[in-house]
């Protein structure tokens, strides 16, 4: 079937229309990606409404937040109700939702993650907990993966490696980057060319050795690597990359901004290797699409680190409208068996993309787990001009967007691009099918228009 939801141009060049992006070229500040070229009006469950009319199935949960879709009723509910209760206090103030909050974390957490701090962001929480590990340590080095991302503020970028480092002058002192284990594109094999991870890591490990002064504090990581192109390290990798830490007084921060909260099929993406970090932090699927994000250590580090004066004030910590909102994202996770039917979703979704791999020789590999999952479209087809593959990605997410379908590529430097599969965890089975038969539709039409021809940038 042939999908076309709705007109593939932008929005309509109305005075209004027109008006809106004349105000957003002359004053929004451009601070990533472009800007998709349709002005969005509301959403509600799996879908983006334009103010065109046209209705986009969001396969991204918004910046992989909105794990219970959008406007959820009993989100909007609670924000109603908390915001004309109690939305925000001074810094040294608790209120009820947040020691609750803090409370059923730790229950759903293993031994001995128990004390919680509540902010507003991913980068916030990884800049605390990168601060904690420092003061709690004594030392100042900081291990991450080659192609991560943990935030845009001083000690969380200077941990990020896949992009933005470049003309920002020098990154906080100590940080150490280490090869990711792709099993994809492995760089050391075994005799059979499947990635060693172990001689890789010990490798890695012997660099980080050379490297350091002698003080490092900590090592963080995704379970799964979502920006660096949903890179799932191997089973067993993640227990022994513990015990580096643990052999040199490290602490390891499991940075589960994309992965905690049931979307991989478990509550947490550790919960696969039979890891429990010292330091956990979750930000965007708390929240469910509001700015919430969670610290969490053990009462042993919260101890020292507080004999020692941590300090971490933010305008809104420990705010208790968007703790409020969190507890009702536990609820509905709970009640409705989110880890369960992320996992039946996930079969499903991991189904469609080895269908759509198996008739488009352009995918190169299927990746990720529950509804975190990516597609990587190769870079050496011969029928493609190899030079210019970063083109392939763009157009067929620009195809995508025109059929109906909003998607994110994440394009590194040697690789074609990596979709980034996210949708929200109360998505229908019929909403999963309709994104894989756009999704196939926008690569077969793509790659089929530049059979034999040379490939133009799309911009």
């Amino acid at each position: 079937m042939t999908y076309l939801l709705s007109s593939p141009t932008a929005s309509p060049t109305t005075k209004a229309s027109a008006a809106f992006w004349a105000d957003a070229d002359a004053h929004v500040l451009r601070y990533g990606s472009p800007f998709v070229p349709e002005i969005i009006a509301r959403a509600a469950g799996s879908f983006v409404y334009t103010e065109s009319g046209r209705k986009i199935l969001d396969f991204t949960s918004g910046q992989m937040s909105a794990i219970l879709g959008h406007s959820h009723p009993e989100i909007v509910a609670t924000v109603q109700r908390q915001v004309g209760q109690l939305d925000h206090l001074y810094s040294g103030m608790l209120s009820r939702p947040v020691v609750e909050l803090s409370r059923r974390l730790a229950d759903s957490l293993p031994s001995p993650l128990t004390k919680t701090l509540l902010l507003s962001t991913g980068a916030e929480a990884n800049e605390a907990a990168i601060r904690l590990a420092k003061l709690v340590t004594g030392g100042h080095e900081i291990v991450s993966f080659a192609r991560s991302w943990h935030g845009m503020t001083q000690g969380a970028v200077g941990a990020t490696y896949s992009a933005g480092r470049r003309g920002y002058g020098p990154a906080a002192p100590g940080n150490i980057a280490i090869p990711v284990p792709a099993t994809y594109r492995p760089d050391i094999v075994d005799e059979d060319g499947v990635l060693d991870w172990r001689r890789q890591l010990d490798l890695a490990f012997s660099l980080v050795d050379a490297q350091s002064t002698g003080a490092l504090a900590a090592c963080i990581v995704e379970p799964i690597l979502s920006s660096g192109g949903v890179i799932e390290p191997p089973l067993g990798y993640l227990a022994a990359l513990k015990r580096k830490c643990e052999e040199r007084g490290m602490l390891l921060i499991l940075d589960e901004a994309q992965t905690g909260l049931c979307r991989t099929g478990t509550w947490y993406a550790f919960e696969r290797d039979g890891v429990v970090p010292d330091i956990l932090t979750l930000s965007k699927t708390l929240g469910a699409g509001l700015p919430l994000a969670a610290v969490i250590t053990s009462s042993e580090i919260e101890q020292v680190a507080f004999e020692r004066g941590f300090l971490f004030f933010t305008t809104h910590v420990s705010d208790p409208l968007v703790a409020a909102v969190g507890c009702t994202v536990l609820d509905v996770l709970e009640r409705d068996g989110l880890d369960e039917r992320a996992t039946t979703l996930g079969a499903q979704l991991g189904a469609g993309l080895l269908d759509i791999q198996s008739r488009n020789p352009v995918v190169g590999d299927v990746r990720g787990r529950g509804l975190l999952q990516g597609i990587e479209l190769l870079s050496n087809q011969s029928e493609l001009i190899e030079s210019n593959t970063d083109a392939l990605g763009s157009t067929i997410t620009r195809r995508c967007f025109e059929l109906g379908l909003h998607m994110n590529i994440v394009q590194l430097p040697g690789i074609g691009g990596t979709f980034r599969i996210a949708p929200p965890l109360t998505s229908t089975d019929a909403e999963i099918q309709l994104g894989l038969e756009m999704l196939d539709q926008a690569i077969g039409e793509v790659v089929e228009s530049w059979r034999g021809a040379p490939v133009r940038s799309p911009n």
